[in-house]
């Protein structure tokens, strides 16, 4: 083989490797580009043991114009989060939280702090949905009856029809839609599989896609497995050329111990793994789905599980350990509506 030959085929390698590097470098230079930086806790209240100590919504500034809340364990042990955007002309509330999440008056903490600094009055809140599941719309009525002139609320169901119509996604689930919040639009990408009406937001600000119960640390719940792989592909798709600064989903199942998950019904999470993934999970989603060839079966991973739905899917103790959890809430209930002058 001659010189000539080597050095030819050494610059045909390294050209390949440096179009390989344009093509998935997110960023030209390591330096925040314009992507709107933020902070995530330390940790969440949530991961303690007392509800006297654990409000009923954890509020946490990412930064001045984005927000994680998250639902107490002491109403919910799926402690759901939810994420409020703030635009120069609305807010988006993406998620309601789950059942005795008493929500909104958390929301009008939140939001008139925003309007007091920023010097202003009133802003137009839209409520929407990552999904249609109860854990994620119970508070939809609660801020739909919010009678507060500084916030006037538009709810969007969590349904097919409605979302395709409001973000004009003309084919579900292929085409992507959008909603402008007044210098800062937010992308719609349709992701079903965990359920129908499934949808994930990507944030053009902060480059953070909340990935809904599709992709979070925890069981990967999936109702549909072509549809899930179908919309995970999709996800890689959507994102190969952008940044992605964290991948939020709705819920912390796992443990920071690898592998190793909390049985349904946990309340306190002490060893908790964070709340943020990165754009590398989808990846290795993805393969863990094609690795299954179409065959739904459980599968765990070193920071989520896929888990498909159905009675022969469920882990021994965890129907037992739910319908225990749904007993002692109901008698909860019950003990709080028998007592006199409590409504």
């Amino acid at each position: 083989m001659s010189r000539v030959f080597i050095v030819r085929a050494s610059m045909v390698a390294i050209l390949c490797l440096s179009s390989f590097a344009v093509m998935s470098a997110q960023l030209p230079e390591p330096d925040g580009g314009t992507i709107e930086r933020g902070t995530s806790p330390a940790h969440w209240l949530s991961q303690g043991s007392k509800c006297m100590e654990i409000p009923e919504w954890q509020v946490h500034e990412y930064n001045p114009n984005f927000f994680i809340l998250r639902q107490s364990p002491c109403t919910d042990y799926e402690k759901p989060f939810v994420f409020l955007f703030f635009g120069k002309d609305k807010a988006l509330l993406a998620d309601t939280g789950s059942r005795n999440g008493n929500i909104v008056p958390a929301i009008q903490v939140t939001v008139k702090n925003w309007l007091a600094r920023n010097g202003r009055t009133s802003i137009p809140l839209l409520v929407v949905h990552t999904h249609e599941h109860r854990d994620h719309v119970w508070g939809d009525k609660a801020l739909q009856a919010m009678n507060d002139a500084a916030i006037p609320v538009t709810l969007l169901p969590a349904e097919v029809e409605a979302t395709k119509k409001f973000y004009g996604i003309e084919h579900w689930p292929t085409d992507i839609g959008h909603v402008d919040l007044g210098g800062r639009v937010i992308d719609v990408i349709p992701i079903p599989g965990h359920s129908a009406a499934s949808v994930a937001f990507y944030d053009r600000n902060t480059a953070i896609l909340l990935s809904s119960d599709s992709l979070y640390p925890g069981r990967l719940y999936v109702q549909d497995f072509a549809a899930f792989q179908a919309s995970t592909e999709r996800l890689i798709a959507f994102t190969k050329d952008k940044p992605v600064a964290h991948v939020l989903g709705n819920h912390i199942e796992e443990t920071s111990t690898p592998f190793l998950d909390y049985p349904v019904g946990t309340m306190y999470q002490r060893q908790e793994h964070e709340l943020a993934l990165s754009r590398g999970s989808l990846l290795e989603l993805e393969d863990a789905l094609l690795s299954l060839h179409g065959v739904p079966q459980r599968l765990a991973l070193r920071d989520f599980s896929v888990w498909p739905s159905g009675p022969k899917f469920t882990r021994p103790g965890d129907r037992e350990r739910f319908q225990q959890h749904e007993k002692e809430e109901m008698e909860r209930m019950w003990d709080h509506t028998a007592q006199p002058g409590v409504h």
